[in-house]
């Protein structure tokens, strides 16, 4: 049962859900783009190209005479089929750049705060830490103790003026 419990918990684990999602909406939206590419852009190209179907071109390796892919296929022929290659290539690139531009935004959505990105130097190891930070993580120094002496040496003075205390006793 060790065995089954930790199979459940690492599968229901967001990370494999979200990518299990993820495989999903990839499968649906290359349909979409191996329809958009093989109905709506490959036909105007074709019509450019002088009214040939591009998905139709090939070369025969063969030797034979067939006047359709389709011909060649059934006949066993050799062929490069460079029309399916150039659709292919465009469904790559239209991929491609979804997925750059997808990119782009989520890093756009990650960027931190310019407060949470200012960093100062611990006292004690020189390290870089937040700002806002109370102890070193590096060294595990109260570097917020420091900053308090610091405030309270200068007592809001320019720095290299004192302020001389006098106390009464009696």
């Amino acid at each position: 049962m060790g065995f089954l419990k930790g199979f459940k918990e690492f599968a229901v684990r967001g990370n494999v859900v979200d990518m299990g999602i993820g495989v999903i909406i990839g499968a649906a939206f290359g349909k979409i783009v191996s329809s958009f590419v093989s109905d709506i852009l490959m036909p105007p190209l074709g019509l450019l190209a002088g009214r040939v179907d591009l998905s139709n071109l090939y070369i025969n390796l063969s030797g034979g005479r067939y006047r359709t892919l389709s011909e060649a296929e059934e006949a066993g022929a050799v062929m490069i089929k460079y029309g399916n290659f150039i659709e292919t290539i465009l469904h790559f690139i239209i991929v491609a750049f979804a997925a750059y531009l997808i990119i782009i935004q989520t890093n756009k959505l990650r960027r931190l705060p310019k407060e949470a990105t200012k960093t100062k130097d611990c006292p004690y190891c020189y390290s870089d830490i937040p700002m806002r930070a109370l102890r070193c993580p590096n060294c595990t120094s109260e570097v917020a103790e420091e900053d308090r002496r610091k405030n309270d040496t200068n007592n809001g003075h320019r720095s290299g003026q004192r302020t001389v205390v006098k106390i009464n006793s009696r």
